[in-house]
């Protein structure tokens, strides 16, 4: 089975990527994963996308596709994939479909993560973590149960992500709209596209998941 999951940042893609790995034995495949493993290898791909990155410029979806049909090619993927961070764009999806077809592959569901966007915001920016261990906190939702120490390991730093704040997730989320939005229709067109409710709590949103790509 191969699978998309589709949804703005924060919404919860990663965390359902990996409850998918568990529970259908895929491979998740993250395209910054994919990228920093090619530069590391020195393979000609891995040369190219370093001279890109060095360069400060976009990655071309012909590299992408190219770095995605060599990796899938290997035999842990023979089971399936999850993708993680592509496509973003409809070329991107075009592109992508194209290179399965020549395989003799294709995509078999694509999950969109749907949101409110104000609680995403809230969500986001509120979510901190401890410094000494990394156990996850927030300041609406889940608060440690003496305020500033951390309920795992008693320390008394916490860290947030220079990018959880709210001007910079509101940048993400109108990109998300004008970028990637586009393509849901692509897949609906397709028959392949589902939704679920991104808001849900992290094991309804894993059973809704697991409900679509039954139907699949």
């Amino acid at each position: 089975m191969n699978i998309i999951l589709l949804g703005p940042p924060g919404a919860g893609k990663g965390t359902q990527a990996q409850r998918i790995v568990r529970k259908q034995g895929l491979i998740q495949l993250s395209t910054g994963d994919m990228l920093r493993a090619a530069v590391a290898s020195g393979s000609d791909l891995g040369k190219e996308a370093k001279k890109v990155m060095d360069a400060g410029q976009l990655m071309p979806d012909a590299l992408m596709i190219r770095m995605i049909s060599e990796r899938i090619d290997q035999p842990d993927c023979r089971g399936g994939f999850i993708l993680d961070g592509f496509p973003r764009t409809i070329p991107q999806a075009e592109g992508l479909d194209r290179m399965l077809a020549e395989k003799g592959l294709r995509l078999d569901s694509v999950i969109e993560m749907k949101v409110d966007e104000e609680a995403l915001v809230q969500r986001i920016t509120g979510r901190y973590t401890c410094a000494k261990c990394g156990a996850g906190y927030h300041d609406s939702f889940q608060r440690p149960q003496s305020d500033g120490v951390c309920d795992h390991c008693g320390g008394s730093g916490i860290t947030r992500r220079a990018d959880d704040n709210e001007e910079t997730v509101r940048t993400r989320l109108e990109a998300y709209r004008a970028q990637t939005e586009p393509i849901l229709p692509y897949y609906g067109e397709k028959g392949i596209l589902r939704s679920v409710d991104g808001m849900a709590s992290i094991d309804e949103v894993a059973d809704q998941i697991e409900t679509a790509l039954a139907a699949a």
